[in-house]
């Protein structure tokens, strides 16, 4: 609205987002929600982080159909947790910095407001009718919804409204921010702000990014990418990003990363000329990884990278870990052997065929170390080399190689 852009022009402002803690670590659906607070920041506002330990025990019914489990107290406070410390990587919170980053928890002040001094000092001042009115709430009271709402969730909007006129009461915050799913929720807030508080609010939304084939953005088939590299490694998440199709990769490159727009309509052009070397999709990669994980993950991955493509030395393989090797190799047949068969050397017609079937047969076998053929741990060897315990990966893993692209995994415990 041009009201709200004159206001951001004219004033230096301070401005919230909302973060739900549902798992102890955000995943990319929650990156576009940073990355505008990273925005604001750098036009020289103060961002405010909330992370929501108060409104987090109820769910916010927003884009749902069914009811959330509800998460009891540790839980909660274990989440909230590690979404601050995953935040701290994203904005500038040194004190001394003019516009820093606050961080609060709505528990605090939800936790001693009573039943009845919420509703006579917050509930009086909106109608049901007006919250009825939601998106939210008219879709889960529509005709075809099989679940309701209950009075736990139908409360969300009360809340999260009340979260907007505390912050702008206490640190003078007249902005919220969101994503279009937000709406409602965020236009209660600066209802609130009116009706209480006698004063203007604003509300900015953005909107929930979606999949040029219509599949969900940030799901793969083993579920969400977490920005935790324990989660989801460092690895899997570059190559999530890496896998794109072009339609997503120039609409993603333009709203997580930093490039400036004739930066972006360069790439982009370039990668239309010459489409099939993906110059578009490495960088968007590249920049999100680099952006979530830092410079130095970000190398690893690509040492990673290289060891798929034959551009990789034994050194650099041992130098992943486990995960990162698990991930560069996923769905490479394993066999499964005891550290002691490798104590005294493990000879490699055995490591082939005997006790692995990597290899069809001992003769096999043979014609494959003759040809020179076979690497272990991408270093070329010949018949009568042992495998030992200098040979491990991450103290429990040797990769064996026949050709360019015939991989098997022997994994020692």
């Amino acid at each position: 609205m041009p009201d709200t852009e004159s206001f951001l022009n004219e004033n230096v402002v301070s401005g919230y987002i909302g973060f739900d803690p549902t798992a102890d670590s955000l995943h990319i659906g929650s990156l576009v929600q940073i990355v505008i607070l990273m925005h604001f920041q750098k036009a020289g506002h103060r961002p405010i982080a909330l992370v929501g330990g108060a409104t987090g025990m109820i769910g916010d019914p927003s884009g749902k159909s069914d009811e959330r489990n509800l998460l009891d107290a540790p839980t909660l406070e274990k989440n909230c947790d590690g979404i601050q410390n995953q935040l701290t990587r994203f904005l500038d919170f040194d004190p001394s910095a003019s516009n820093a980053a606050v961080m609060v928890n709505n528990y605090n002040w939800m936790k001693d407001f009573s039943l009845i001094d919420f509703s006579r000092d917050i509930g009086k001042h909106l109608t049901v009718n007006y919250m009825m009115s939601k998106d939210s709430v008219k879709k889960r009271l529509g005709s075809d919804s099989k679940v309701g709402m209950s009075f736990t969730e139908f409360t969300y909007q009360l809340l999260q409204g009340y979260d907007f006129l505390h912050l702008y009461e206490t640190m003078d915050c007249k902005i919220q921010m969101g994503g279009s799913d937000q709406w409602g929720n965020i236009t209660t807030g600066t209802e609130l702000v009116r009706r209480k508080g006698g004063g203007k609010a604003y509300a900015i939304t953005c909107p929930l990014i979606t999949k040029a084939d219509g599949t969900k953005f940030g799901k793969t088939e083993g579920g969400n990418i977490w920005l935790d590299r324990k989660r989801t490694s460092p690895y899997k998440f570059y190559q999530y990003w890496l896998n794109t199709s072009d339609v997503d990769a120039e609409s993603y490159i333009k709203i997580f990363t930093f490039l400036s727009q004739k930066e972006i309509q360069v790439l982009i052009q370039k990668h239309k000329e010459a489409p099939h070397q993906r110059e578009l999709q490495k960088e968007l990669a590249a920049s999100v990884t680099q952006l979530v994980h830092g410079q130095e993950e970000l190398d690893r991955v690509h040492k990673a990278s290289a060891i798929l493509f034959g551009k990789s030395t034994e050194a650099a393989i041992k130098e992943l870990d486990v995960q990162t090797f698990l991930d560069v190799f996923e769905g490479v047949p394993q066999a499964e052997m005891s550290l002691e068969s490798i104590e005294k050397g493990l000879d490699m017609i055995a490591a082939l065929s005997a006790e692995t079937r990597f290899v069809s047969s001992n003769g096999e076998a043979r014609r494959a170390l003759k040809e020179n053929s076979i690497s272990v741990n991408k270093r070329k060897i010949s018949e009568d080399y042992l495998i030992g315990p200098a040979d491990l990966i991450a103290n429990q893993y040797v990769l064996l190689q026949r050709g360019k692209k015939n991989y098997f995994i022997l994994k020692f415990s």
